[in-house]
């Protein structure tokens, strides 16, 4: 079940699951609306949400993982190294058939019987 959405490759559906994931949370959410502006360095991007950049980086991992944002290094003017994160191109539908096709993938094992 190959589909690209966007800049997004979705091989299998855990691929799917992880997209799902990270746009469970509402501070995820507002990032995506931020950096949907354009990209942000991690400490202003920091500001903009009102959390920690260790907060931040937790939520910005589950977006990584899901290929909604990437990071790039870059060296400033005076030799400060500056992570930057952008927004990936994309767009979701989830319907009825999607959800049916990633369902025939997913095997849910029985407790075992004590």
């Amino acid at each position: 079940m190959e589909n690209f959405i966007g800049g997004l490759s979705l091989k299998k559906y855990e691929d799917y699951i992880n997209i799902f994931d990270a746009l469970s949370h509402p501070v995820r959410i507002k990032i995506i609306g931020i950096l949907s502006g354009g990209r942000q360095y991690v400490s202003e991007l920091a500001r903009l949400v009102n959390i920690s950049r260790p907060l931040l980086y937790i939520h910005l991992k589950k977006l990584e993982t899901a290929q909604l944002v990437t990071s790039s290094m870059e060296i400033s003017g005076s030799g400060k190294a500056m992570k930057y994160y952008a927004l990936q191109n994309f767009e979701i539908a989830v319907t009825k058939d999607l959800l049916f096709r990633l369902s025939e993938d997913i095997v849910i094992e029985s407790p075992e019987s004590g």
